[in-house]
């Protein structure tokens, strides 16, 4: 099983700095997070939060954290002078296909993208402002993934991939690198999970540090949870308002290599919670952000038996990780 160290991490870290956004952080009163965003009114009575904290990752380069990871991927190769004359091709919901064309744009490097029909037509069209090639096949990720692999082939184009490379995770690994140095004391971090590229970088540098990962999927988008059920990586149906960006049918051996360490929650939230917490987030703080975003955020709001109850004093953080989204179905905001 293919595994991810700190080292990767580091390395990563070093090699990227400067090159994307450091991660912003704001602190949450508990009692809004109590008061604004729990689903249950008996919820609200007996909640524990210690601190809550946003990391703001939405604020990232292409608006999402997978900047990270190819410009990891794409500088790694760079240096190794392994870029080939055809480019980079990647298949992708949307984000990481953004993310790769911008940093091949940076290293002067043709980028083709290959794109799932339930792509929001948001990100296509950033991908078009970026100068990527971009190709619609398939109702799926895995129907896009295997053209993106049949034009590699061809053509002799560098495959990258959303998620499913050690570069990749090691890059959205440095995330968590800046969270801890931003929130001293830190006690969990909570991030959504697709095929398990953010999750595997983060939860690899979080245990290094002592901190606690709690991994949130879509119950019917739910690879990873699944994967650790079985013991191994099994595919799964995708079936969630999240599929943009979460809908991977199997986790990645990097993921669940991590997901079976110390220290890590895989936990599930219904699609009802990440379109309420998501709602939530901009009619009260005016954040508008990707129901991949608010999946994570839904972790410590969702009634039981879904999500995450934090223990007296808990400091943690909830990664809003993209904010490549349709705004037209946010609705008017609600009175506080």
């Amino acid at each position: 099983m293919q595994q991810l160290t700190y080292d990767d991490i580091k390395a990563a870290t070093d090699r990227i700095t400067g090159h994307v956004r450091p991660v912003a952080v704001t602190p949450v009163d508990p009692g809004t997070v109590r008061t604004t965003y729990l689903a249950s009114p008996d919820d609200r009575s007996e909640a524990r939060f210690g601190e809550v904290w946003f990391a703001l990752e939405f604020l990232q380069h292409t608006g999402s954290f997978k900047a990270r990871g190819a410009q990891n991927f794409i500088q790694a190769h760079r240096e190794a002078k392994t870029l080939p004359d055809a480019g980079v091709a990647i298949a992708s919901g949307g984000n990481a296909g953004l993310a790769c064309a911008w940093a091949a744009r940076q290293q002067g490097v043709r980028a083709t993208v290959f794109l799932p029909t339930v792509a929001p037509a948001v990100k296509v069209a950033k991908l078009r402002e970026l100068g990527a090639d971009v190709r619609i096949v398939g109702a799926e990720y895995a129907e896009a993934l295997e053209a993106c692999v049949e034009f590699a082939d061809s053509t002799g184009a560098l495959t990258s991939h959303a998620y499913d490379h050690p570069l990749i995770a090691a890059g959205a690994g440095t995330l968590m690198e800046e969270i801890r140095t931003r929130i001293p004391g830190l006690d969990t971090v909570v991030v959504s999970v697709g095929g398990g590229g953010l999750f595997a970088g983060v939860a690899t540098a979080a245990r290094h540090h002592g901190v606690r990962t709690v991994a949130v999927e879509p119950e019917n988008c739910r690879a990873l949870n699944a994967a650790v059920e079985a013991g191994h990586p099994v595919d799964v149906p995708v079936e969630s308002v999240a599929i943009d960006s979460l809908g991977a049918r199997r986790a990645t051996g990097l993921a669940l290599h991590a997901a079976r360490r110390d220290g890590v929650h895989s936990v599930l939230v219904p699609d009802s919670e990440i379109v309420r917490t998501r709602q939530a987030l901009w009619d009260h703080h005016r954040v508008a952000v990707e129901h991949a975003a608010s999946t994570a955020l839904a972790a410590l709001t969702a009634p039981a038996p879904y999500g995450y109850r934090p223990s007296d004093g808990e400091k943690i953080a909830v990664v809003l990780c993209g904010a490549n989204t349709d705004l037209s179905d946010l609705a008017h905001p609600t009175s506080d």
